[in-house]
C-alpha cells in the first residue's frame, strides 16, 4: 500500500511527527500531498512550539484568517531575528507616545490626544492622518489599553480615563498619586502601574482599586496573562531587584528575569505562549525573550543616535512589530528574511 493511499486520519498522525522542513519537502512531492500538508491541523503541533504563531498556550488561534503554514515560516524569522525595518511616521516635537493595534487600525497617543490611523491591509503602511481622536486628560497620555467596548488611558495627571468606543461617555478611576505609566486589561480586570511605585488592580464595576501592590521601584510596564491568573511587571531597574517579574493575583511573585544592561523596561507584550517583547529606556532597544530560556533571544537597536530615545511602547501582530520612540514610529516586518538583528 502506497503512502498517499492511507486514510487521512493516518496521514495526519504521521505528518504531525515531522518537522517543518520535512513538511515543506512533502509539499513538493505531488498535488495531493501539497493540498493535505497545507491544512492548519498538520502545522498546529509545530506552531505551538514556535514564537508568535498565533497559537496560545491553550490552543486558541489568534489569527485564524492567516494560513498556519505561512505563520510557521514567519515564526522562523522571529526566532532568527530576520526582518525588514522602516519608519512609517515621524513628528518634530519629542513626546512619550503609546500605541495599540486593533486589526487594521493603529491607536497612537501624542501629547493629550489619542489618534486612530488606518493600516493598509497588504503593505501594512500607515495613513498619515488620524481619522478619529480621543482626549480628556489634563496631562499627556502615558499609556492606554483597548477592549471591544472601551479605551482605557492613563495620564501624567495620575488619573485613569475610561472612554466608551460606542459613545462619547467617559469616566475617571482615581487611586494613583503620580503619573500612570502603564496598564493592561483582560476580562474586565485592569492592572495599572505608576511612578508612585505601586501596582493597582481594578474591577470593571468600581472607580477605586480592588487591591494595591507596593513595589521597590517605579513601574513602567505591565501585561496580564491570557488566563487572567497572573501578570508581568517591568520596573525602572534603579534598585537591586529583577526588573521583569511575573505575579499571581494573590500578589506573590512567580518568576523573574534580569535585564542584561540594567535598563528600565518601558513596555512589554506577550504572544500568549512563549514570547515576550520588551522595550528599554536606553538606545532605543527592543528585545525578544523566550520564556523557556533565561537569556535574551534577539535584540534590535532602532536608533543610531548617540543619545537615543527610550522605546516608550511596542506592539506586534503575526508579522510586524511596531515601536514608538520620542520622535518616530518604527516598524519591523518579519515576512522578510534578509536583514538580521544584532
Amino acid at each position: 500500500m502506497l503512502l498517499f493511499q492511507f486514510p487521512e486520519e493516518v496521514l495526519h498522525c504521521i505528518f504531525c511527527h515531522l518537522d517543518y522542513k520535512s513538511l515543506g519537502r512533502l509539499c513538493q512531492v505531488c498535488k495531493a500531498f501539497n493540498e493535505f500538508v497545507n491544512r492548519d491541523a498538520v502545522w498546529k503541533k509545530i506552531a505551538r512550539g514556535l514564537l508568535n504563531t498565533g497559537i496560545t498556550w491553550n490552543g486558541t488561534d489568534i489569527y485564524p484568517h492567516i494560513p498556519l503554514k505561512e505563520r510557521v515560516k514567519t515564526a522562523q524569522n522571529w526566532g532568527n531575528g530576520a526582518c525588514k525595518r522602516f519608519i512609517p511616521l515621524k513628528w518634530k516635537t519629542k513626546l512619550l507616545p503609546w500605541l495599540q493595534l486593533d486589526g487594521d487600525v493603529l491607536f497612537l497617543s501624542q501629547a493629550t490626544n489619542i489618534g486612530l490611523y488606518r493600516l493598509h491591509r497588504d503593505s501594512r503602511r500607515l495613513q498619515q492622518t488620524a481619522f478619529k481622536i480621543y482626549s480628556g486628560h489634563k496631562g499627556d497620555v502615558c499609556c492606554f489599553a483597548l477592549t471591544d467596548s472601551h479605551l482605557i488611558s492613563g495620564g501624567s495627571d495620575g488619573t485613569i480615563l475610561v472612554h466608551s468606543r460606542r459613545s462619547d461617555l467617559s469616566t475617571f478611576l482615581l487611586g494613583h498619586s503620580q503619573e500612570v505609566n502603564c496598564l493592561d486589561i483582560k476580562d474586565g480586570l485592569t492592572v495599572s502601574g505608576s511612578r508612585d511605585r505601586t501596582v493597582r488592580i481594578w474591577t470593571s464595576n468600581s472607580s477605586f482599586p480592588r487591591s494595591t501592590i507596593c513595589m521597590a521601584d517605579r513601574v513602567w510596564s505591565v501585561a496580564v496573562s491570557p488566563t487572567v491568573s497572573s501578570f508581568v511587571t517591568g520596573t525602572a531597574c534603579c534598585e537591586n531587584f529583577s526588573p521583569l517579574q511575573i505575579w499571581d493575583f494573590e500578589r506573590k511573585p512567580v518568576r523573574e528575569w534580569e535585564e542584561p544592561h540594567d535598563s528600565a523596561l518601558y513596555c512589554i507584550q506577550t504572544d500568549g505562549n512563549h514570547m515576550i517583547a520588551s522595550g528599554s529606556s536606553y538606545y532605543g532597544v527592543v528585545r525578544l525573550w523566550d520564556k523557556r530560556q533565561k537569556a535574551c533571544l534577539q535584540f534590535y537597536q532602532l536608533s543610531s543616535r548617540p543619545v537615543s530615545s527610550p522605546v516608550y511602547c511596542l506592539r506586534f501582530s503575526s508579522s510586524h512589530l511596531y515601536a514608538a520612540l520620542a520622535t518616530s514610529l518604527h516598524s519591523l516586518d518579519f515576512r522578510h528574511s534578509h536583514i538580521h538583528a544584532k
